[in-house]
């Protein structure tokens, strides 16, 4: 079957041709890039893609498959996915589907056949920018320069209650805010009892639940425009230990009256490292944002510093019984099972649970 030409268009001008797979369609988005070598099932179906197109650097995806138990949500949530070649025969004994499969049953538009490390380079120097994938030459730049992305953490958060380890030694809410099913993995496995809430829960609401701690997931989209979520999270301060990963990060930053920024490409990938600012050792850490909290903003204490450029990749707040990372913070695991920034967020809880 002869494979259909497609139109990558830059705002700035630039356009690639290449070729269609996946679902049929026009797709208007953030464009984005992720370094990782593997792991493209996880970036599928990573809700903090909402709204972005994302192209791989790393020049050959889908020679594994997919396979839904690696999936970080139940669909893919991106709105466009590039490549520079597709796999059309996996070679994987758990794979389930090809990639062009799983893109069609998602309704994600794809691209290959571009060169995908120019692409790259014109967003690492410009930055990220929004792009069109159409059919035809497309040339409605006011419209695709106007291009946001809204109500991402609404789109992607859960719309019911849902229950995890039932009956473990502490009990947390889970704020989904677009959630990946790694932390949820990850405290289970920790004894925990995960409530995971809508993002639209109330403090009130939270805190009836009888939890020990809570837990502020990652998520999509613009920090700032979370105002309702930000005022509950401001009425959760102090009241129970809190643990804040990627967007929960920023939105507690923001909680407490700091400052975050747009940057200009994010941090997007498998291979960011982080330095703990107490014992000076490096992580190499998976990121998935496109904003960062102003160090200089924010009175709490900077415990983890992103390598390649200084931003701020952490930060301690021990009078409100919280700390917050930018990164998946399973990565300090280590051959024993401990992770710093989980047995902190168990002993808070364990503290405040001695002294009720």
């Amino acid at each position: 079957m002869t494979a259909k030409k497609v139109y990558v268009t830059l705002e700035n001008g630039k356009v690639f041709k290449g070729y269609r797979f996946g679902a049929d369609g026009e797709r208007m988005g953030e464009l984005v890039f992720n370094t990782n070598m593997t792991g493209y099932i996880e970036t599928l179906t990573d809700p903090c893609y909402y709204g972005q197109i994302v192209t791989q650097t790393f020049p050959l995806i889908g020679n594994y498959g997919v396979i839904e138990e690696d999936f970080e949500s139940k669909k893919a949530h991106l709105f466009g996915y590039i490549v520079r070649e597709k796999c059309d025969t996996p070679s994987n004994f758990r794979c389930e589907k090809t990639l062009d499969e799983f893109l069609k049953e998602q309704n994600v538009v794809g691209v290959y056949g571009i060169d995908t490390r120019e692409l790259t380079k014109i967003l690492r120097e410009s930055g990220a920018m929004n792009a069109a994938i159409t059919s035809k030459p497309f040339n409605d730049f006011e419209s695709l320069k106007a291009y946001r992305i809204t109500d991402a953490v609404k789109n992607t958060t859960t719309d019911q209650l849902q229950t995890y380890n039932q009956g473990g030694a502490y009990k947390v809410a889970l704020y989904d805010l677009g959630c990946r099913n790694n932390i949820v993995k990850e405290l289970t496995a920790r004894n925990i009892e995960v409530v995971r809430v809508p993002a639209s829960y109330t403090a009130s609401e939270v805190l009836s639940l009888g939890v020990d701690g809570v837990v502020l997931s990652e998520g999509p989209g613009n920090p700032e425009e979370n105002t309702q979520i930000i005022a509950e999270i401001k009425n959760l301060i102090g009241k129970k230990p809190i643990l804040g990963v990627g967007l929960g990060h920023e939105l507690f930053a923001l909680a407490l009256g700091g400052k975050v920024k747009k940057m200009k490409h994010g941090h997007r990938g498998a291979n960011q490292p982080v330095k703990n600012e107490k014992t000076g050792r490096v992580y190499i850490s998976a990121q998935n944002h496109g904003y960062e909290v102003l160090a200089a903003s924010v009175e709490g204490k900077i415990s983890f510093t992103n390598v390649n450029d200084g931003t701020c990749a952490g930060i301690e707040y021990a009078e409100q019984k919280a700390h917050t990372v930018q990164f998946h913070p399973a990565v300090l695991t280590d051959v024993n099972g401990n992770n710093s920034i989980f047995d902190e967020f168990i002993a808070n809880m364990q503290k405040e649970k001695t002294n009720a």
